[in-house]
């Protein structure tokens, strides 16, 4: 089946046709013929289609075409005299596959606000910022594939369901096949012998560990799926499901991170401009004007190596009021990142060696016994998109940075087991896939970056 992308883009007049899709809008003419107007997704534009009324069934089809229904179309290119389009369809033959009630189509001609198309997910995808949204999604999520498979990375697919809590922070979701209700009843201490894993198991806040595996036997590899954060937050950048893009890197150091996190940065940024070139400069001009200029500057500078403690002494030094107090060995907010980023550096920037306290424990340790060789890519408008560390390559120091944040080593047997058998230098970092999406398009909700979004007291659709 042809799409409309392809016809407005290829077909020449005089060439038959079919072409299926959704029907944005109708207009009758006094002299006997309609015009539709049919999207069906592939691109921004939509296709007209001229029906005059010797069409076979016309009297009867024309009245179901209504805004929402989808329509099987065959017909001839024909030149278009219309401004803005270069062909148009003459239809020979119409047929109506689905009607749609115009009275209670959710999806009017006219703007909706985005909290409205979040209650109707399932339609929201047929609105021009949602289907451009998709595109742009789906651009990037091959030019990441493309990226890891040109350079050599091998694709590893990681498991969602873990008995490992790679972040050490608690905000997991259990998995169970226990009676819940029984539990809450009895009031008893919980046996997971009788579990279905026969131990604590939960959705998986990250691929990393399971990555470090294959990285330190194969090479570079790399893991991209859902990541799952029980975290109470209802901030424009959190959600509860999200997808991350995890390489991992054997006999790398924090220098090689770096670079490799640049390097793939600027690769996807410019896929998307090339491929999605309709699509962005929509988002340019209906959502943030200053989309397509921040995407061209990050690609035209080196970004900026700085250590967390210069960090921190540049922002208590700027003369600024801040909501969050600046103190170092604190994690730095949105608007500490957006500073360095846009008013200070005024290009991306790349922090390092932070204080080991606020860091897993899986991070490399320096010598000053303070920090660890941790890294966080922070760009204008998103402030941190990549967070990511040269690993803990040593058996010793490794179990007594488990130990430090209350983690039992037994218990990560076989992640240790690495630094026993062939330990080398490795280093990986995570993208949030939804955070690079919010970077590509301007949306200002990052709920708005994926489908079907899971936050707190909500799991539609």
């Amino acid at each position: 089946m042809l799409r409309i992308k392809s016809i407005l883009e290829n077909k020449q007049p005089g060439e038959s046709l079919e072409i299926c899709g959704w029907v944005r809008t109708r207009r009758d003419s006094k002299h006997g013929f309609s015009f539709i107007e049919l999207n069906d997704g592939s691109c921004m534009k939509n296709l007209q289609i001229v029906v005059d009324n010797d069409v076979p069934g016309y009297e009867e089809s024309i009245k179901l075409v209504t805004t929402g229904a989808s329509v099987k179309i065959t017909g001839t290119v024909k030149e278009s005299p219309g401004k803005g389009q270069r062909i148009e369809l003459q239809a020979t033959h119409l047929e109506v596959l689905g009607i749609s009630d115009p009275e209670s189509f959710p999806l009017q001609k006219k703007k909706h606000s985005f909290e409205y198309l979040r209650e109707i997910a399932h339609l929201r995808p047929r609105s021009n910022t949602f289907g451009a949204i998709a595109r742009v999604r789906n651009a990037a999520s091959a030019a990441i594939h493309n990226f890891f498979q040109e350079n050599g990375f091998l694709n590893i697919q990681t498991p969602i369901i873990t008995t490992s809590d790679c972040e050490g922070a608690g905000e997991m979701f259990h998995v169970t096949t226990l009676d819940l209700a029984r539990l809450a009843q009895a009031k008893t201490e919980i046996d997971y012998s009788q579990d279905f894993f026969g131990k604590p198991a939960s959705l998986t806040v990250s691929g990393q560990l399971e990555a470090e595996i294959f990285a330190t036997s194969l090479g570079p590899c790399y893991t991209f799926g859902p990541t799952f954060r029980a975290e109470n937050s209802n901030t424009t950048r959190h959600l509860a499901e999200f997808w991350m893009v995890e390489p991992e890197v054997p006999f790398a150091d924090l220098d090689d991170n770096m670079r490799l996190a640049e390097d793939f940065i600027k690769y996807v940024i410019s896929h998307v401009l090339k491929s999605c070139q309709e699509d962005m400069e929509f988002f340019n001009l209906r959502i943030d004007k200053t989309v397509l200029e921040t995407l061209h500057h990050i690609l035209d500078h080196e970004f900026k190596r700085v250590s967390y403690t210069d960090a921190i002494e540049i922002l208590t030094s700027a003369k600024k009021k801040w909501e969050y107090p600046v103190e170092w060995g604190h994690d730095l907010q949105s608007e500490h990142e957006r500073y360095l980023t846009e008013e200070h550096f005024k290009k991306p920037i790349i922090l390092h060696d932070y204080p080991r306290s606020i860091k897993p424990f899986y991070m490399r340790c320096n010598e000053d016994g303070k920090t660890v060789r941790a890294m966080d890519v922070l760009v204008p408008r998103i402030g941190e998109i990549i967070g990511g560390s040269q690993r803990e390559e040593r058996l010793d120091t490794l179990e007594g940075r488990m130990k430090e944040c209350n983690l039992d080593p037994q218990e990560y047997w076989w992640y240790t087991d690495l630094r026993k058998y062939g330990t080398v230098p490795h280093s990986g970092f995570g993208l949030g896939f939804e955070r690079l999406i919010q970077l590509l398009t301007g949306m200002q909700n990052i709920r708005d970056c994926i489908p079907f979004p899971r936050t707190p007291k909500n799991a539609e659709f």
